[in-house]
């Protein structure tokens, strides 16, 4: 299937991630940049705010504002004064981490990973925040990437980027994890797994950072879909716009040589194109305890 992919957002990310579309909008970050960007796709206006320290993503919250994940822990950003109150810190017995993933299940639980920000030492972990309070759930990954959830709520999605390992575990009803088992495994030459999401019919859409594309998985597993991107570093897409049918993809310039730069001038950019299905509407966070459990 040939899909047409079209460069929309000329923002030249380091390290482009965690799109959502939320309020009628497209909203990412730059990670390394430490900036949260608002893109509205019918005007182009891109609208862009600084965070206090590196910043993976933002997710719209009950209030009205939005939770986010930065190095220092999770904070309220509210757009309307640009302002960050953190909420609790996650693993200040792990300074080398940094949060890097996120979203929210249909009932509103958060699920958010975190990694070593060097990528080497296994100090990541995924975890859930909840009424209960935050509580550790998957431990001793480098890279954690995800979660995503299945629109029933029941499956966890979540890898390991170094590894090439796609993860799906089981949700009980009380929002604890079990049966992990590997889903997926990627050959490094295909690329590296990146941020995750699932759409409407429950098939799961992966970024292949140093992969030059978007695969789409059935439930099973099996790759049934290939978008091509003219850039290598393919973060995460994000259904939105009418009826949650456009797919939005961040990429990232991280990594890349000059002379890699220089053959893709692209890099960074926000990429958009038709994916054929349409996404799950994004629900917004609920309350959770700041208790770490």
């Amino acid at each position: 299937m040939t899909t047409n992919v079209e460069s929309i957002c000329a923002v030249q990310a380091t390290l482009g991630e965690g799109p959502v579309w939320a309020y009628n909008a497209l909203w990412f970050t730059d990670i390394k940049q430490c900036r949260v960007y608002r893109l509205d796709p019918t005007t182009s206006a891109l609208r862009r705010w600084d965070a206090p320290s590196q910043i993976g993503w933002v997710l719209p919250a009950h209030d009205g504002a939005f939770v986010a994940g930065l190095q220092t822990g999770l904070h309220r950003f509210d757009p309307e004064d640009g302002s960050f109150s953190l909420l609790t810190t996650v693993e200040a017995d792990r300074p080398g981490n940094r949060l890097n993933d996120a979203c929210t299940d249909p009932s509103g639980r958060i699920w958010f990973g975190s990694m070593d920000d060097t990528e080497a030492a296994p100090s990541g972990a995924i975890y859930r925040a909840d009424s209960r309070g935050i509580a550790r759930v998957i431990d001793g990954i480098s890279i954690t990437n995800g979660p995503a959830v299945s629109p029933d709520g029941a499956t966890l999605y979540h890898h390991d980027t170094l590894g090439g390992l796609i993860y799906a575990s089981d949700i009980n009803e009380d929002g604890e994890v079990s049966n992990t088992r590997i889903l997926i495994t990627l050959d490094n030459a295909s690329g590296y797994p990146d941020g995750p999401v699932v759409d409407s019919e429950g098939f799961l859409w992966v970024g292949l950072y140093c992969g030059w594309a978007v695969h789409r998985y059935a439930p099973s597993g099996e790759l049934v879909q290939i978008v091509r991107l003219p850039v290598a570093n393919v973060t995460k897409i994000a259904f939105g716009g009418p009826e949650l049918r456009t797919a939005f993809a961040t990429t990232a310039s991280k990594g890349l040589s000059a002379e890699e730069k220089a053959a893709q001038p692209l890099a960074g950019n926000v990429f958009t194109f038709d994916p054929g299905v349409r996404g799950q509407p994004t629900t917004a966070a609920q309350p959770f305890g700041t208790t770490l459990i």
